[in-house]
Parts: structure tokens; sequence; C-alpha cells
């Protein structure tokens, strides 16, 4: 078997990108995009014509609007190819209001449900701001499953956990940057702090029973995925998935299989907790504004190329 099927064996393997036509020869199970992914999608002739009917079809709507039309008609078009699960991801600028990324939450599933696609297909991505959590326990509590992203520290996952969120996604590799920036270390193998946060948050989870997925994504190589095999999931891009199917290397559990966290303390999150673990962290609360920016901008970027198109 290639590493990828032998990782499979392990971990559910999720595709992250909007190109969903290059992710069949791997056969993922579930798939996760974000408003980055759709820009970049948008930009290949392939795609163009899902942008151009979302304009199309929708000219009384605002920009925004007609963003999460197209986000949705991405997600229908990759659960045509999976078995599982997309992730569509709410308006980035909504990190820090409750009321509104819950009310966003249930117009984007309602959205999917018009379009044929039942709820349980389908996880609703928010920002793990402490308004952003908030909003997932109001969300689960409906049916309508979350998946926690731009998490950096433990404090996040413990709250996302508590708040009863289906799934978390720390980003290993926005981690490794930060590091290797900081330090001027090319981190490798198990020294990888992207790797170690994610393994620690595993353990933790796994030591006081919480049911939430940890999956883990935002990979720069190889060696970070073969790191967390035994993760619950990892999200993985098309270039990634082709790395590790081009190659029959042996792959090994490096998760699920020990207790990891016998020696790992329980933390009590409250609001203030939260606030104040995540500002000791200054790598988290670098990368949490840093993504929640990022992610505003290629929206923005998105919201220009429909206004030029009308």
């Amino acid at each position: 078997m290639n590493q990828l099927e032998q990782l499979k064996q392990f971990t559910t393997v999720v595709a992250d990108t909007g190109d969903f036509q290059s992710i069949k020869a791997y056969t993922p199970r579930d798939a996760t995009t974000n408003p980055s992914l759709i820009l970049k999608a948008v930009q290949k002739p392939e795609y163009r014509p899902l942008l151009e009917q979302a304009v199309r079809d929708f000219p009384q709507l605002s920009t925004g609007d007609v963003i999460d039309r197209l986000l949705i008609a991405f997600g229908v078009e990759i659960l045509k190819i999976i078995p599982g699960r997309v992730s569509t991801e709410i308006d980035a600028r909504l990190s820090f209001d409750t009321e509104a990324n819950v009310a966003k939450g249930r117009e984007l599933i309602a959205l999917y449900e018009a379009a044929g696609i039942g709820r349980e297909r389908v996880l609703i991505k928010i920002a793990s701001t402490w308004e952003g959590i908030r909003a997932a326990e109001i969300l689960e509590r409906e049916g309508i499953r979350c998946n926690m992203t731009l998490l950096f520290a433990l404090p996040q996952a413990i709250a996302c956990a508590e708040a009863g969120a289906q799934l978390i996604s720390p980003f290993v590799g926005r981690i490794y940057d930060w590091y290797k920036k900081s330090t001027g270390v090319e981190y490798t193998g198990a020294d990888d702090p992207g790797v170690q946060s994610v393994k620690r948050i595993y353990n933790y989870y796994r030591k006081f029973g919480y049911q939430t997925e940890v999956m883990g994504a935002s990979f720069r190589n190889t060696s970070q995925i073969l790191e967390l095999a035994g993760c619950d999931l990892l999200t993985i891009s098309p270039d990634l998935l082709q790395q590790m199917a081009d190659t029959d290397a042996p792959v090994a559990r490096k998760l699920g299989g020990e207790d990891g966290g016998a020696t790992v303390e329980k933390v009590s999150i409250d609001e203030k907790t939260f606030r104040f673990m995540l500002n000791e962290d200054a790598m988290a609360t670098e990368k949490l504004a840093e993504g929640i920016r990022a992610f505003c901008a290629d929206s923005g970027k998105l919201k220009q190329m429909i206004a030029a198109m009308r």
C-alpha cells in the first residue's frame, strides 16, 4: 500500500481544497473549504461557471450573500464526490459576534437543506474565538454541527469541547510557521511545535472523555501528517495527498495507541480564563488575529470579483 492507503487505516482522510475535481483520485471521506480556497478555485476556468451562475441567479442579493450561495454551490458539488461531510465557513468578519454567527449558521444550513442536502452532511466552520465558541454551543443544540477553525492553543480546544462542538481543526502548519520565524529553526518530525500542539489536544480529549473530533489541518509537509497518524481526522491539500500516494514508505500509528495524557491536569475554562490563557500565548494570539484578517481579505477579493461582474 502507498502512504495514503496506509494512513487511512488509522485516520479519516479529508481533502482540504475548493478544487473538487482534483480530489476524486484520493477518495477522501470528507472535505473542507474556506474563503481562500474558494477564491483560488474560482480563478480557474473550470470553476468560473459556478461563480458566474451565482452572480447571474441572485442579482438582488448583496455581494456577501452571493458569496454564501457560491460556497453552497461548491459544497453541493463536493458532496456529489465524497461520501461524508463538507465544511463551509462563516464570514470571518463575524468572528466576534455570537448572534451573527448563530444566524449565519442557521442560514447556511437552510440553504443546504433547500438544495436537498441534509444537515448531517454539513459542518459549519466558525473561528475559535470566545464568541464563535458560544455560537457553536447554540448551533450544536439545534443539530447544526460545527467545525471550529483557526485553532492554535489548548484553551481554545478545551472551550470548544466543553461547548459540545462536533470537530476542531488545529492548524499545524501555521503554528510551525510562527515558531520557525521566531526561532529560525527548521522543525521536523516529533519536534514540530504544530505536531506537538495537536498531540497535546488529542491526549487531553482522550484523558477527559471529550467526544469532539480532532482534525489536524494546515499542513506544510508530509512529515507533519505522518507524525499525526492515528488522529481522528486529517485534512490535507491535494498536492500533499499526491505526495503520499506516490510513495510506499511505511506509516506507523503515532496517536491513539498509548496513554499520552497520563500526566495532563484538567483545566476549567470560563471566559476570563480563556482570554487570559490565550493572551499568554503569543503564537496563538498572533495567528488567530492574522488568520481572521487573511480570511476577511480573501472574502473581500471575492466581493470585488462579484461586483465587477454585475
